[in-house]
């Protein structure tokens, strides 16, 4: 017999084709929405075409990431089952374009793609066509008609790394019900702490929940130990006082420039912008100029760059992790914005770290400002004030670093607790 949806989910499916009407309309008013209906044109057609040229594969496993932060958080996950089970067929699928341009070679993955629009059709065609043994969904982004549509087709579903901030959206009266049904449809969930775990078991009712950690920090450790990408720049920073400041916004950076500008004793600077489209660059050299700061851009780099008269600007994806590696300070951006972005990739190198103030959606940011390794940054002064200690206090820099070192290195081992579990469910399938 057929077990009938939650009224929330219902509802859901029910205003979804007017929701998803509506914001087609709208689309042409708005290039990001008109971006991301643009890019599923044809999605599944050409998704077709690459599954059918897989060879068979006895266990299928379907990976679900937001952004390249969350999938982060899957990839040790990939790996240690791959190297286990090289026979596996990973699909992943991405939100933002941003995250499948980072991740569309992804070596690892059979195929990797855009998440289509969550209608009924839709998911029960991409269900179909990939025939998913388990469907491992990173934090969050849940989209119910995929997930529904995995269920009813039999993929076991895991929610790994979750998190359940104390005024998050799941916890208002109006969605609490609704994520209430999403969440029951996981088989397993794991969390990233203690608290996270009791609060699905205690408002949720969630009984398949454990406590596994963040396997971004297995991640981050693993990537930590190859910086090959920056060899080349290494000889230029070395016996030098660095700031790296990564992912930044333009927000970030006019708080970051006014700072930097105002001391007496500067680090050499590499200036990382979170969008490097021909448009931003403009932008980001136009204020440069304007303030009289001379430059390089990574493409251009030659023999005669002079970090203490340039400041260095990455013009360049694909290795702002290892960037961190040549610094004795970070600045990470998005703190300004919507919400800070990854502090873990500089922590693991065991150096100060800073950020903008808007950062309550990242439990381990304000983990490492509760360690004593990051320090919340809310405008210019209090910014040219702790770049000035850092700059010249060796002993200082050096104790916050240590502490943001030792907060990574302590909390890995998430990884392994999740491959356990989907291990579980591979024995299961007779396959293990």
């Amino acid at each position: 017999m057929k077990k009938k949806n939650s009224p929330a989910l219902s509802l859901y499916t029910l205003l979804f084709p007017a929701l998803h009407g509506t914001a087609r309309i709208f689309s042409a008013l708005h290039p990001k929405l008109k971006s991301f209906f643009a890019l599923r044109e044809g999605l599944l057609e050409e998704l077709e075409k690459k599954v059918a040229a897989l060879p068979p594969s006895p266990f299928r496993l379907w990976v679900h990431a937001a952004s390249v932060g969350e999938f982060e958080q899957a990839r040790p996950v990939i790996a240690a089952l791959k190297a286990q089970h090289p026979e596996i067929a990973v699909f992943v699928s991405f939100l933002s374009d941003s995250g499948y341009n980072a991740r569309k070679n992804f070596p690892d993955a059979a195929a990797v793609f855009y998440l289509p629009i969550d209608t009924e059709a839709n998911a029960q065609r991409l269900v179909s066509l990939l025939k998913p043994d388990l469907l491992l969904l990173m934090r969050y982004d849940f989209w119910p008609n995929h997930l529904l549509e995995a269920k009813k087709q039999g993929a076991k579903l895991i929610l790994a790394a979750a998190v359940l901030q104390k005024n998050s959206l799941y916890f208002k009266p109006a969605a609490k019900e609704f994520y209430r049904s999403i969440f029951h449809l996981f088989d397993q969930i794991y969390t990233v702490s203690e608290e996270d775990t009791r609060a699905f078991r205690e408002r949720f009712n969630c009984q398949r929940v454990e406590t596994a950690g963040d396997p971004r920090f297995d991640q981050v450790l693993l990537r930590s130990r190859n910086s090959a990408k920056v060899t080349h720049l290494k000889p230029f920073f070395e016996h030098r006082t660095v700031l790296v400041a990564g992912s930044v916004w333009e927000k970030d950076e006019m708080v970051l420039l006014d700072a930097w500008q105002e001391l007496a004793e500067r680090p050499s600077l590499i200036l990382v912008p979170h969008e490097v489209n021909p448009e931003n660059m403009e932008r980001l050299y136009c204020n440069l100029q304007f303030r009289s700061l001379a430059y390089l851009p990574v493409s251009a780099l030659n023999e005669t760059f002079d970090p203490e008269r340039q400041v260095l600007v990455i013009d360049q994806t694909g290795y702002l992790a290892e960037l961190y590696s040549l610094a004795s300070m970070a600045y990470v951006g998005g703190g300004f914005g919507v919400n800070v972005h990854n502090t873990l990739e500089p922590a693991v190198y065991g150096i100060p770290v800073l950020f903008g103030p808007r950062c309550h959606n990242s439990p381990e940011a304000e983990g490492l400002v509760a360690a004593g390794g990051a320090s919340i940054i809310h405008d210019k002064p209090s910014l040219a004030a702790i770049l000035s200690t850092l700059t010249t206090n060796t002993a200082e820099r050096t104790k916050r670093g240590e502490a943001a070192g030792k907060f990574v290195k302590e909390r890995t081992g998430g990884t392994s607790m999740i491959v356990k579990g989907i291990e579980h469910f591979l024995s299961a399938l007779k396959y293990a």
